[in-house]
């Protein structure tokens, strides 16, 4: 069995839509219904404008992806963002989440970001302690914030410091404008770590 991570592109957003699918059908994505593959390959070519977008495979099939994404709109948030994993059924527990999440950490730290924020609607235990387990810390709950299937839902905000403060934060760095190899080797380093973590 060979698991690899590397950076999406067009051509991964029908399997990728169609990991996260299912999502759509739980409390844990506050988005129904689920976006058409052509939906989500447009929003996944816009994220790789600027932010990291990273695919997880096992023998050449994607099972898992994580990206990360603007987080507020005004200009002061330019040095923010936010993440998102999802993994297909089966694929789980086993360090994938971790992995991918540390890569893009690395990614965004190589671009100049700092503060970073993961979402979760709550409870989500597996959520929760990967987003611990990297060193995010909880910063409030979003009590009833949503509705979905039947139900009010609350939304956990956590967020890491990943660089300092600046006095004067330089200009955040496009994915795009990486050194490529630099990226190959940050994604490489963190596929060996899948089955260190979990089973």
């Amino acid at each position: 069995m060979s698991l690899t991570i590397r950076t999406a592109t067009a051509a991964d957003g029908p399997a990728l839509a169609a990991i996260y699918a299912p999502y759509t059908g739980t409390p844990l994505t506050f988005e129904s219904p689920a976006p058409t593959a052509e939906e989500f390959t447009k929003r996944l070519t816009a994220v790789l404008e600027q932010y990291p977008y990273l695919v997880c495979e096992r023998d050449g099939r994607p099972i898992g992806y994580a990206y990360a994404h603007r987080y507020r709109e005004r200009a002061a948030y330019d040095w923010d963002a936010e993440l998102s994993v999802y993994l297909e059924p089966g694929s789980t527990g086993g360090g994938l989440g971790r992995a991918l999440y540390g890569a893009l950490l690395d990614i965004l730290r190589l671009q100049g970001y700092v503060n970073i924020y993961g979402t979760v609607s709550v409870p989500n235990p597996p959520s929760e302690r990967l987003h611990e387990s990297l060193g995010f810390e909880l910063v409030y709950v979003d009590v009833k914030t949503g509705w979905k299937l039947g139900a009010w839902r609350d939304l956990a905000f956590y967020r890491l410091q990943l660089r300092p403060w600046a006095a004067e934060p330089a200009p955040v760095t496009p994915f795009p404008a990486l050194d490529g190899a630099e990226v190959l080797s940050i994604c490489r380093r963190h596929a060996e770590e899948i089955g260190r973590w979990g089973k």
